[in-house]
C-alpha cells in the first residue's frame, strides 16, 4: 500500500479521552480517501498526524514505503513530501498568485520554477490571474491558488481540511467539481476532510467514517452512505 497508517494513537494534553483511537488505514497510490464526521470527531487530527503537525502517542505512519514517523523516528513536516489545503486557504496576503504558488519552489532553477509555474496556472485556470495578490480574487480562485501551491512541489500526499467551507453552496458544488477533475488529471493520492456528505460522495474514492477517533465505516461512497449508522449521523445534524 502507498500510504499506511498503523494503530495510531493521540491524544491532547488537556484531553480526559483520545481523539484517536488505534487507527488504521492502507491507501492505494492515486487513490482519493475522503474522512468523514462530526465535529469532534478527530478526523483534522489525523490529518494533523499525517502532516507532521502533531506526533502520535503510538503506531506508525509511511507513505511510498518509507516512514515517517513510529515509537523511533519523526521526519519533520517540511520533509515529508505531504501538501497541505488548510480551510482558510492560509495564502501569503502580500504575495501575487505567482509568488504563492512558487513559494515552496526555491530549489529550482528559474527556467524550471517558471515551467511548474505556468503549468500549474494551466492546470487550476488561473494563467490570466497571476499577477493578482490574494485580496483581489473570489473564494474560489483562492482556493485553486492553494491548491496550485500545495501542488506545486509534486508532494507525495495531498490533504485537504475541509476545503470548501468557506465557500457559498452555488460555488462549492462547482469548485468541488473542477477540484476532482485536477485530481484525477495529475493522479495525485489524496485524503480529504469533510463534515458534508455531499463533499465525500463527489471526490472519493473511498469514504471512511469515523466516530470518536474510530473507524466506523469504511468503503466506496455509495456503500457508505447507505449504512444505518451513517443516516443516524445525518438525521442529528
Amino acid at each position: 500500500m502507498y500510504v499506511q497508517i498503523q494503530n495510531v494513537h493521540y491524544q491532547y494534553k488537556n484531553s480526559h479521552k483520545p481523539t484517536i483511537k488505534d487507527f488504521c488505514l492502507d491507501i492505494e497510490q492515486g487513490e482519493t480517501v475522503t474522512i468523514l464526521g462530526e465535529s469532534g470527531s478527530g478526523k483534522s487530527t489525523l490529518l494533523r498526524l499525517i502532516a507532521g503537525l502533531e506526533t502520535p502517542s503510538s503506531g506508525s505512519i509511511s507513505i511510498d514505503g518509507k516512514t515517517i514517523v513510529d515509537q523511533k523516528q519523526f521526519i519533520p513536516p517540511e520533509q515529508r513530501g505531504v501538501g497541505m489545503v488548510f480551510q482558510d486557504y492560509a495564502l501569503f496576503p502580500h504575495m501575487t498568485v505567482a509568488k504563492n504558488i512558487t513559494y515552496g519552489l526555491r530549489k529550482m532553477n528559474r527556467r524550471k520554477k517558471q515551467e511548474r509555474l505556468e503549468e500549474l496556472l494551466d492546470l487550476v485556470n488561473l494563467a490570466d490571474f497571476k499577477d493578482r495578490y490574494p485580496y483581489e480574487l473570489s473564494g474560489g480562485q483562492q482556493q485553486r491558488v492553494a491548491l496550485a501551491r500545495a501542488l506545486a512541489p509534486a508532494p507525495a500526499l495531498l490533504v485537504c481540511d475541509e476545503p470548501f467551507s468557506n465557500l457559498d453552496a452555488n460555488l462549492q458544488v462547482k469548485i468541488r467539481d473542477e477540484l476532482h477533475g485536477i485530481l484525477k488529471k495529475t493522479g495525485v493520492t489524496s485524503i480529504f476532510v469533510t463534515h458534508d456528505q455531499a463533499d465525500a460522495q463527489a471526490l472519493a474514492d473511498r469514504i471512511v467514517f469515523i466516530e470518536d477517533g474510530i473507524i466506523n465505516t469504511v468503503g466506496p461512497p455509495e456503500e457508505v452512505l447507505g449504512c444505518a449508522s451513517l443516516l443516524m449521523y445525518t438525521n442529528s445534524e
